[in-house]
């Protein structure tokens, strides 16, 4: 049986493009429709009940275009609305990032001290934290947030100067002890990779970086193949972009995220509240 309708993605702004981009190398036959929430990101400092409405409103609209699944290409959305959105959506299916990138963390990890980046909402939620325990009680998590790294994201200065001190300066607090720093960093922000060659050149060489992006695209392909919804056709698959603000800016700078560049007339412009 073959299903060849859409998967869903969606995230506050360009962050969840990472996401699309794993998906893209994982299913080339697959379509995909994205949706950035631009006009009202960033997510990670709105409140649990604003972010669960917001989600479930970029699901309704994804529903609109008869998709299969859909995939939480947001952290702070998957923290806090895969509950609502899975039980409120049943039986579709709904992948988030968390456990995937948890998964992948406590897979990296060495020493059992992981370390995650995230937005403020993120981190006060816990649900790394929670979902890094469940899998390796042993592990000691270390949070923390970084609110400035989606605004340097989106503007795209991941690789900028200001974008080292700013990493410089969040993950001081996580490094300043060697006893108990980290050996894994979980990159907790679909935001968050466009900024990881700055990451990368605070610490060094002795830290590992987690992406949850290629472990999320593992889990929609499992979750397809229990479903049986994946396609079976032999040619490549189509993107479709949607957003709720700024299309023309949302392709500019959103190619940063996917790795490739977009259309500005490929981006439609919707509103969620309609």
């Amino acid at each position: 049986m073959s299903d060849a309708r859409a998967i869903g993605v969606f995230d506050s702004g360009m962050g969840g493009l990472t996401v699309l981009r794993a998906l893209r190398a994982q299913l080339p036959h697959e379509d995909l429709i994205y949706l950035g929430d631009t006009a009202r990101l960033p997510y990670g400092t709105k409140s649990a009940d604003t972010v669960t409405a917001y989600a479930l409103q970029a699901t309704k609209q994804l529903l609109r275009h008869d998709v299969k699944m859909v995939v939480i290409a947001c952290n702070t959305a998957s923290a806090v609305a895969i509950g609502p959105l899975a039980t409120q959506h049943a039986p579709l299916p709904v992948i988030g990032v968390v456990e995937p990138g948890a998964r992948a963390g406590v897979a990296a990890t060495r020493s059992n001290r992981i370390g995650v980046l995230a937005t403020e909402s993120t981190v006060k939620g816990g649900a790394y934290a929670r979902a890094i325990s469940s899998l390796a009680p042993e592990a000691h998590v270390r949070q923390q947030a970084c609110a400035l790294f989606v605004a340097l994201a989106e503007e795209g200065w991941g690789t900028d100067a200001i974008a080292e001190d700013a990493a410089a300066r969040y993950l001081k607090p996580l490094f300043s002890d060697p006893a108990t720093a980290p050996d894994t960093l979980v990159l907790g922000c679909t935001h968050f990779p466009v900024l990881a060659p700055a990451i990368a050149k605070v610490l060094g060489n002795d830290v590992t970086l987690v992406d949850s992006a290629a472990t999320t695209a593992q889990a929609v392909a499992d979750a397809l193949q229990a479903h049986d919804l994946m396609t079976d056709h032999g040619t490549a698959g189509s993107e479709r972009f949607l957003a709720t603000d700024a299309p023309e800016r949302f392709a500019r700078v959103g190619g940063l995220f996917f790795g490739t560049d977009i259309d500005e007339n490929s981006v439609e412009l919707i509103d969620l509240q309609l």
